[in-house]
């Protein structure tokens, strides 16, 4: 089923599920012990039900039916346990949400132990966090079996992210000109997928590191679009970089890098551009927060919020190289996006 056809703003929905840090546990352990995909394929149950197929005892399945109850997953009364109207809207985004409460659950502690060392110890916390210790793209170098299970696991949510983020970026901007798409750090393929389903005389190669491409390739090999994306191994600081692309994208990938590294991603993107190509830089803003809760699915973006750049960085870095017709959109997402755009 493809779900994106509905207003690409909806998936932002799965957030409502995961705001605080008891009801993402109650719903992701609801997930694990296999209770919420029964539940989404019966739609109705009821407490002995639930108990007998799951061998649960009373307490333990009162504890989770209670806490699902109060996150409005479900509702029902004298032991009916009913999916609410609420959580069948998020359905089509079933995966996001999945991927949101397995990435949160797993750096959790990096916010509840070592908040005091990200603020007054940035390097500390950089050694220490288990959520860059999972982000470790060197790691994705070596073929090891360990090193694919890291890389699935961070790739999973970013996939998950890139599914519906593409479709807000395809809506602020018009790619029905383009013929080949150079996607650097382009991850799983995801962000070349959706755009080459819209328009289906585009091509794309995606540039990223070794494993990230053979899991890349495995996510998109199913897909009616698999022969028009070609995944190149290689390290896009410094291998080389193929030329002739009317259209290179970075999707949340630059605020991966300082500064430094971040211009020389830059130079080296626009020595493959081909003249009169666009350059496309789709990355978050640095946060901003509001009166109102804060989604605890929040946690593992705002670990890096020392990554996000205004866009007048990006806008300035374009300009002094050469690059003309420079233009930048902001976009409200769950965070501030930047599309950035400008021509060779």
């Amino acid at each position: 089923m493809d779900f994106f056809e509905e207003n690409e703003l909806d998936y932002l929905r799965a957030d409502d599920f995961m705001m605080g840090a008891i009801e993402s546990r109650a719903l992701a352990t609801a997930f694990e012990l296999g209770i919420m995909e029964y539940l989404i394929e019966t739609r109705h149950a009821d407490f002995e039900e639930l108990s007998a197929v799951f061998r649960l005892d009373p307490q333990g399945l009162h504890l989770i039916v209670d806490l699902l109850k109060a996150n409005g997953v479900i509702n029902g009364d004298d032991g009916e346990i009913i999916l609410s109207a609420a959580f069948i809207k998020v359905l089509p985004f079933i995966d996001l949400l999945k991927a949101k409460l397995d990435m949160v659950n797993l750096v959790c502690t990096d916010f509840t132990d070592l908040f005091n060392v990200m603020i007054r110890d940035p390097q500390g916390f950089f050694s220490r966090s288990q959520i860059f210790q999972l982000f470790s793209y060197d790691k994705s170098l070596t073929k090891r079996q360990q090193n694919y299970g890291t890389a699935r696991r961070w790739m999973r949510f970013t996939t998950a992210l890139t599914r519906h983020e593409a479709l807000v970026c395809m809506k602020h901007h018009d790619f029905s000109g383009y013929s080949r798409l150079l996607d650097i750090g382009g991850n799983s393929g995801e962000f070349s997928l959706r755009i080459l389903r819209k328009f289906p005389s585009m091509s794309a190669t995606v540039l990223d590191l070794p494993l990230v491409c053979d899991i890349g390739e495995e996510h998109v090999a199913c897909e009616p679009e698999a022969g028009r994306i070609t995944f190149l191994r290689g390290d896009a600081l410094s291998d080389p970089i193929p030329g002739g692309f009317d259209l290179i994208t970075f999707k949340s990938m630059l605020h991966d890098w300082p500064d430094k590294e971040t211009e020389i991603l830059l130079q080296r993107a626009i020595g493959s551009l081909a003249p009169g190509g666009t350059l496309l830089i789709f990355e978050r803003a640095p946060l901003v927060f509001e009166a109102g809760r804060i989604p605890y699915s929040m946690v593992p973006v705002l670990l890096f919020f020392r990554s996000f750049r205004n866009p007048e960085k990006y806008e300035g870095s374009l300009k002094e190289k050469g690059l003309k017709d420079i233009k930048a959109v902001k976009i409200d997402l769950d965070t501030p996006f930047s599309l950035i755009t400008a021509k060779k």
